[in-house]
């Protein structure tokens, strides 16, 4: 039944996608024959209204008729321009996170259901929702201190949508079985583990106790750090569906006349939020992956306050010395270490030429060094690093492309605050100092550091190691005395696996067979 219902939810989808025009909207370029034909066929049943819209309105329409599973898989999606094509992906991030409401009735007794406690006994006042998104909505309210009542915002995770999401996501991973199936060339980008990325992250973002303890882990990772600070977490009135923050009065990032008439310095803060970013980034390596310019305030003392922590990124040690060489790199015009550092984190595979991809980077460099600093991207210039690197066979690091894309979402905040902003100029003190203490002799001693605490723990575990080696030694011998053998479970599974195949086949065809006869049905 499981199956049925995704095939099911499949061909829904796929009639909106037809009828709201996004699948006539695709680019035609390099589609073959027989998928350009069936194409224009489909066509034929867009609404002709939608004929007069652009792709972006066309997609943000069907998305509103799916339900909020898909503005969450569509925002996801826009991270992906690897998976979706940079256009795609651009029409993706400009959908909109604004739902309808749902019933106060029903936050408070989510609220209640959460944390064990009467919405009387936890709040002096409990008002009504002022903002509404896929996965919660937030409440004002009140709290009662020594000092009198205090305001905070309540957000509350919407009721039911985790099971919505849990029946969507199996459609999801429907055509990413399909597209490895019958695609070869898309395995390079995995859309399963894309697929498994999206549940992951969805799964932890309709969790607020997650969100609260990111929103922590970033207060205290930025205690110290000028103009730069997050919402305090109230943690005895924040659970699985609820959490309860600081409210914060402020100027929204994207009221630029706003800004400028509460008197803000519009440049210092374009340079602050590169460089806050930045030290999120190469410093701890966990940085909040949505800052756009509606998660962004700027309170009476003019500092950046970032809100919505429920999409974050986290990069390891390698990841960060991997940027940091990267840009670098570029900066002296050194493309042979930009080519050997891709090979040294293995991102490019052994077999192909240092040289040649240095020349490829080299493409992409020299035309940035001809160019006024305030006009040269940073977040483009990753863009081109990654287009470039599908010719050498690089697999997807999806960690990678959600810092990329996030950089461009903050980048662009900071031109719109500042359309001269010097992206290089701002970013230098704060890569230039991580610079200097991780690549230069400081990152000897770390390494070596590193390397000791790596050998004691495998001295630590060389016993075990050793048993379990004898054991494979043994069943090895057997094996090859006795032959390969699978229990009686083993076969039943694989068994029951052929036969869930030749169901899913069958019901496939049902599926193609009815809906075909819907389509006829509603042309006649």
């Amino acid at each position: 039944m499981s199956a049925f219902g995704a095939y099911f939810r499949l061909a829904r989808v796929g009639w909106i996608l037809v009828r709201e025009g996004v699948i006539s909207a695709l680019p035609s370029e390099g589609l073959p024959p027989s998928v350009s034909l069936a194409k224009s066929f489909v066509g034929m049943f867009a609404r002709k209204r939608s004929k007069y819209q652009k792709r972006s309105d066309r997609l943000a329409q069907a998305v509103e008729r799916l339900g909020p599973s898909y503005v969450k898989i569509g925002q996801f999606l826009a991270t992906r321009p690897d998976v979706v094509g940079v256009e795609f992906a651009d029409d993706l991030s400009q959908l909109q996170d604004r739902m309808a409401f749902f019933p106060a009735a029903a936050a408070k007794a989510n609220i209640e259901g959460s944390l064990g406690r009467s919405i009387t006994d936890l709040y002096a006042s409990f008002g009504d929702p002022i903002a509404a998104a896929s996965i919660a909505q937030v409440h004002a309210a009140e709290v009662g201190t020594s000092g009198g009542p205090k305001k905070v915002a309540v957000k509350v995770v919407r009721p039911g949508v985790r099971a919505r999401f849990a029946h969507d996501i199996e459609a999801m991973y429907l055509v990413a079985h399909m597209q490895e199936r019958f695609m070869p060339a898309s395995r390079r980008l995995r859309p399963v583990e894309v697929t498994k990325t999206l549940e992951q992250t969805t799964k932890v973002e309709m969790d607020l106790r997650l969100e609260a303890a990111a929103l922590s882990e970033i207060a205290e990772n930025t205690e110290k750090d000028p103009g730069f600070r997050v919402p305090k977490v109230d943690w005895e009135r924040t659970g699985r569906d609820v959490i309860t923050m600081e409210w914060i009065d402020g100027v929204k990032m994207s009221d630029v006349e706003g800004l400028r008439a509460a008197g803000h310095d519009l440049n210092a803060l374009a340079d602050t939020l590169i460089q806050s970013f930045l030290r999120h980034t190469l410093r701890d390596g966990f940085f909040h992956a949505d800052m756009h310019p509606g998660n962004l305030f700027v309170d009476s003392d003019g500092m950046i306050v970032a809100v919505d922590m429920g999409i974050v990124g986290r990069l390891g040690k390698k990841e960060r010395r991997f940027l940091a060489e990267i840009l670098y790199g570029f900066i002296t015009r050194d493309y042979i270490r930009v080519a050997e550092v891709h090979f040294e984190a293995g991102y490019v595979p052994g077999h192909h030429n240092v040289e040649s991809f240095a020349q490829a980077i080299r493409a992409i460099g020299e035309p940035i060094h001809g160019q006024p600093a305030e006009t040269i991207s940073m977040g483009k210039l990753l863009t081109l690093l990654f287009e470039v690197t599908e010719l050498f066979d690089m697999q997807t690091r999806p960690e990678l492309v959600m810092l990329q894309k996030t950089m461009v979402v903050v980048e662009g905040v900071s031109r719109m605050l500042n359309p001269r902003f010097n992206m290089w100029k701002a970013s230098e003190p704060v890569v230039g100092d991580w610079i200097k203490n991780n690549l230069g002799p400081k990152r000897i001693v770390t390494d070596l550091k590193d390397g000791l605490k790596a050998a004691v723990k495998l001295a630590e575990a060389a016993p075990e190691i050793a048993a379990q080696t004898e054991k494979f030694h043994h069943q090895l011998l057997h094996m090859s005395e006795h032959g390969l053998r699978f229990d009686e479970q083993t076969a039943e599974a694989i068994g029951k696996a052929e036969a869930r195949h030749n169901r899913s086949a069958k019901v496939a065809l049902w599926i193609i067979a009815l809906t075909l006869l819907y389509i006829a049905w509603m042309v006649s």
